[in-house]
């Protein structure tokens, strides 16, 4: 069963995650220069696979014991705040290969290329690998982090821009960074509680 309050939790948590991270820029990219809807179904699909590895990991991490995986998923939801708050600004954009023409199969699949690799192990899929061990609930984590992951994307392709002229990406970063070191305490709490 579908619980809301599960989901809800790692919208947030992934949504702000991903905001200030390469993806949104990716797309912002492919956006301008192809048909959105093209290039979000390219993406959706990348993002939906992840998750799915993602999920699966997490779930397979439900295994061992509660204290042992609450202290691991503590541990790491640690690092991915060191990774958010130690994160260099940096501006480079990843630069994808660009289809020859306008094609929905080769925009689409270039918005899919793009994000299967650049995303592959990336911060939020280690997260959402985390919050599954740390809820046991797959399907609200799952809907969630690609609920999540897609509205980053749309974000991304259709007013990135704007987004980022009135939110500055370094609140966005710490604000991140503060829920996961929320979420880390509060698992490495139970682990040892």
């Amino acid at each position: 069963m579908l619980s809301l309050t599960v989901a809800a939790v790692v919208f947030g948590v992934v949504f702000l995650a991903e905001l200030p991270d390469k993806t949104a820029l990716a797309g912002l990219m492919l956006g301008t220069r192809y048909r959105a809807s093209y290039v979000f179904a390219g993406v959706a699909a990348a993002f939906l696979l992840h998750v799915v590895l993602a999920v699966a990991a997490g779930s397979v991490l439900t295994l061992l014991p509660h204290r042992l995986v609450q202290g691991i998923v503590g541990v790491l939801f640690l690092v991915g705040a060191a990774m958010l708050l130690l994160k260099k600004d940096d501006d480079e954009e990843e630069q994808a290969r660009t289809p020859a023409d306008q094609s929905f199969w080769k925009v689409a699949g270039s918005g899919f290329m793009l994000i299967l690799v650049a995303e592959f192990g990336d911060l939020t899929q280690i997260m959402t690998a985390n919050l599954a061990a740390r809820y046991d609930d797959p399907l609200s984590v799952g809907v969630g982090a690609v609920l999540a992951l897609w509205a980053v994307a749309a974000l991304g392709i259709l007013g990135g821009r704007t987004l980022m002229k009135y939110v500055p990406l370094r609140l966005i970063t710490r604000v991140a960074a503060l829920l996961m070191l929320g979420l880390a305490a509060f698992s490495l709490y139970e682990a040892v509680a």
